[in-house]
């Protein structure tokens, strides 16, 4: 063996990194199957497309086993990069919990996902934001997912945000 050649290496060596490849691809995978809900939520009913315009008034939700909820973002036009208020009013209806998903029609603009408080009375609360898009005018996709007892109802609604 001459000075410029390396010795080989030991066949235990090669197979304990392919083992450490092998169980971070585990590990990457297993997170994944445990983080994918964030990205799309678990729904038990799927309620159809509203026709009702949120960037341009509050909207009523009718649920499947009755009540109904009154969904509302201010102000009008919706802004992007501007704080948004958010507001749910509940009426003969038992809601552990409302969030609004709001996700890019046509392009991704990352997790974005409130929580609204609780205020008592059947009234929810909380506050978000839209990023901007370069393009101006862009349209949003607000889905309300409403958590009744053991059943999650997602109600999609469509708005355009107005841009810098």
């Amino acid at each position: 063996m001459t000075e410029t050649e390396t010795p080989p290496r030991p066949a235990g060596r090669k197979l304990l990194i392919d083992m450490l490849i092998l169980l971070a691809l585990i590990a990457l995978g297993a997170a994944g199957y445990v983080l994918a809900p964030l990205l799309t939520p678990r729904t038990d009913v799927t309620l159809p497309m509203s026709s009702c315009d949120l960037g341009a008034t509050a909207c009523t939700i009718t649920l499947p086993n009755g009540g109904q909820v009154e969904v509302a973002i201010a102000p009008h036009p919706i802004p992007s990069l501007k704080p948004l208020q958010l507001r749910a009013i509940v009426s003969d209806a038992t809601v552990r919990k409302i969030e609004i998903d709001f996700a890019g029609v046509d392009m991704k603009m990352g997790f974005n996902r409130p929580l609204l408080e609780n205020l008592g009375d059947g009234r929810f609360s909380g506050q978000a934001s839209l990023p901007v898009c370069i393009t101006g005018k862009m349209p949003w996709e607000a889905t309300v997912l409403i958590e009744t007892g053991r059943t999650v109802i997602a109600a999609p609604f469509r708005f355009e945000a107005e841009g810098q």
